[in-house]
């Protein structure tokens, strides 16, 4: 075969090749409809409440029966469940035109108080809404609000209390509009407003009297460590290669024939570490963990007011706060974590790699700790740091007593922690 005849047999296989069936293309859209059929899918299950699914099967079922023995009773109770399930069905048409604004009058409340809202909605469309529901999910529950039909235009107010009991952080909404059939077979839910946190801080007791044991000035607290350079005059001592000449003290030099530097004590600033222990195991009941928080922000909103800069500290968490405010929101969201994680022994380790430059530490945790734990704890404790810990033990006399460099605190009620600070911390 010549090469001009080669030339044009080809072109009858490439057209043959190209009339094959792709496979690929195929197969793409395929998984195309089957994906768009499982939205589908889901959408409609999510509509059917579970009577609904009751009587859908109970739908087919009779069908299957009355084509399989031909029964006409049957057929008849086929037909007026089908029948049932379509009109059912055709409350679900159409949309929601409501304007939906939640309000709380406070986010932030203290356990114990209620907190108290308000849901307004308005029909801004043009045609009448027919009677329908209102879900508000408030954290792990939810209230139901029944509104009625409403015309253009027409606004409405629902007022709502929420107690609480616990120290937490609830989510409130977001608003449901709920339309579904008088049977109660579908249900449609359309999502409006964007939920919003409400925060319920521990209980706290103000810490009167006197700053917590320190001076507020612009330099700071001294401490132990000597600096060249510093604010604090702490001794002279011989000069050596490197001092600043400017602290040269002359008329000592003169005296003794030797040149004489200034040192200083080395000064810090006022600088607040909150530690909580959250191992659940140094905790006998709940009401000894909440002693704890309570006591952590009593302690924490005293040293905010004194200007102090804190940090809070939690096993696995850590923050600044810079106002009571978030100082309280921090609180609220603290959780035990599991037995043997987030010790107070651990928390002393943090703080000392994290924060070496604190003047103050306090370390609060359960009365479970034993002993050694709280030695530990303070051993890890950086070196010229005060150091205080509070043992919160439900029911207990308020106790104290030393155990290295720390002073140790026992109180069983948030009413005996004012007198027990002010007291070792003055």
């Amino acid at each position: 075969m010549t090469t001009d005849q080669f030339a044009q047999s080809a072109p009858p296989e490439r057209a043959a090749r190209s009339s094959a069936p792709d496979l690929a293309g195929w197969g793409g859209v395929a998984l195309h409809a089957l994906r768009v059929a499982g939205a589908l899918g889901r959408r409609v299950a999510a509509v059917v409440r579970p009577l609904g699914w009751v009587v859908i099967g109970a739908t087919a079922a009779c069908w299957v029966a009355a084509v399989w023995f031909g029964w006409r009773e049957i057929l008849i109770a086929a037909a007026a469940l089908t029948a049932v399930l379509a009109l059912s069905a055709l409350f679900l048409i159409g949309r929601s035109t409501y304007e939906v604004r939640l309000d709380l009058t406070r986010s932030r409340v203290v356990v114990g108080e209620r907190a108290h809202g308000a849901l307004v909605l308005r029909n801004t469309g043009d045609r009448a809404i027919l009677p329908s529901r209102v879900v508000l999910p408030v954290g792990g529950g939810r209230g139901v609000f029944g509104i009625s039909r409403m015309a253009p235009g027409d606004e409405t107010e629902e007022l709502f209390t929420i107690p609480t009991h616990r120290r937490q952080v609830l989510t409130v909404g977001p608003v449901s509009i709920v339309r579904g059939d008088p049977f109660g077979l579908f249900e449609r839910a359309d999502s409006h407003h964007e939920p919003v946190d409400l925060y319920v801080h521990p209980r706290t007791t103000p810490i009167l009297g006197q700053s917590l044991g320190f001076v507020r000035d612009l330099e700071g607290l001294t401490s132990t460590a000597i600096a060249p350079d510093d604010i604090s005059f702490h001794a002279l001592t011989e000069y050596r290669p490197g001092d600043d000449l400017r602290h040269v003290h002359w008329r000592s030099t003169a005296r003794t024939g030797t040149l004489m530097v200034r040192t200083y004590e080395q000064t810090r600033r006022s600088h607040f570490v909150l530690g909580l222990s959250t191992a659940a195991g140094e905790y006998s009941e709940p009401e000894e963990f909440e002693l704890a928080v309570s006591s952590v922000g009593s302690v924490g909103l005293r040293a905010l007011s004194d200007s102090f800069a804190v940090d809070l500290r939690t096993p696995g968490d850590d923050m600044a706060p810079q106002n009571s405010r978030r100082l309280l929101d921090a609180l609220s969201g603290v959780e035990q974590s599991r037995p043997r994680e987030g010790g107070i022994a651990e928390l002393g380790a943090d703080i000392s790699a994290d924060l070496p430059l604190a003047s103050v530490v306090v370390l609060v945790c359960g009365g479970r700790a034993t002993t050694a734990q709280l030695r530990e704890a303070v051993a890890r404790v950086p070196h010229g740091v005060r150091c205080l810990v509070v043992v919160a033990r439900a029911g207990a006399e308020p106790e104290l007593q030393r155990i290295g460099e720390a002073d140790v605190v026992t109180v069983g009620s948030l009413d005996d922690l004012p007198a027990t600070v002010r007291r070792v911390l003055a």
